[in-house]
């Protein structure tokens, strides 16, 4: 099967400052991968990467398009939705609005009201929310909000940083099992950034693991759960 997503010996910088070290893997299409680390160890900085939003060297590839020299709206225009560390709902906005804003890009605008309705099933409480004002909205339900607003985009390529990061446990499980439920209805590819390595492992097939900007360990998400030394040096559980 093709990839969807390559990464091939990428290099990231902050300015003068190295973050990423020639970082390489790889998506299959409708697949769900996560990448795992300690903080610092450039997560974030490689869905950023993806996006365009730092300064890169290397390769990056989308259903074989290169991404590089793209802007982070023509990115967003080839598929990938990327959903931040922190949320960034619009505050001011309502909750229908935020949406609309998630499909801002695509042309055919008659399927949007529909789109919408599909958010509201996946995530019954943003219809009752509809007209409030998203920076009312409780932890949660910003950060459900978030990915609805991203997948308004219809994209084929979800980046998720940090889903689970503020929220009570039983959102965490709620939240999941809802990107479970995407991923297989919609197929929709997943590349998960998180610190909570079992819960991510449970939900992801495939892993890397990320050290100072390296990549140390891959493979199937199974054989991170099952060696126990993996688990106990790198993961913390």
């Amino acid at each position: 099967m093709k990839n969807l997503l390559e990464v091939i010996d990428l290099d990231a910088f902050y300015g003068q400052s190295k973050v990423l070290h020639r970082v390489q893997f790889s998506l299959k299409p409708g697949g769900i991968t996560t990448i795992l680390g300690a903080n610092g160890a450039g997560k974030t900085t490689t869905l950023r990467a993806i996006c365009r939003m730092v300064h890169t060297k290397g390769k990056i590839t989308f259903d074989g398009d290169s991404l590089v020299g793209k802007s982070t709206e023509e990115v967003s225009c080839c598929g990938i939705a990327h959903v931040p560390e922190g949320r960034g709902t619009f505050e001011r906005l309502t909750t229908r609005e935020n949406l609309q804003l998630g499909a801002v890009t695509r042309k055919r605008k008659s399927e949007i009201e529909s789109d919408i309705e599909r958010m509201h099933s996946y995530f019954p409480v943003l219809k009752e929310r509809h007209y409030q004002q998203a920076g009312t909205l409780s932890g949660g339900e910003q950060q459900m909000l978030a990915v609805a607003r991203a997948l308004m985009l219809r994209p084929r390529l979800l980046l998720l940083d940090e889903p689970s990061f503020g929220l009570a446990p039983k959102l965490v499980r709620e939240l999941f099992e809802i990107l479970r439920h995407i991923n297989q209805k919609e197929k929709v590819c997943m590349l998960i950034v998180e610190q909570n390595a079992a819960l991510a492992l449970d939900l992801a097939d495939h892993a890397y693991l990320l050290e100072t900007g390296k990549i140390v360990i891959s493979g199937k998400a199974e054989i991170f759960k099952s060696d126990e030394s993996v688990r106990r040096s790198y993961l913390g559980y």
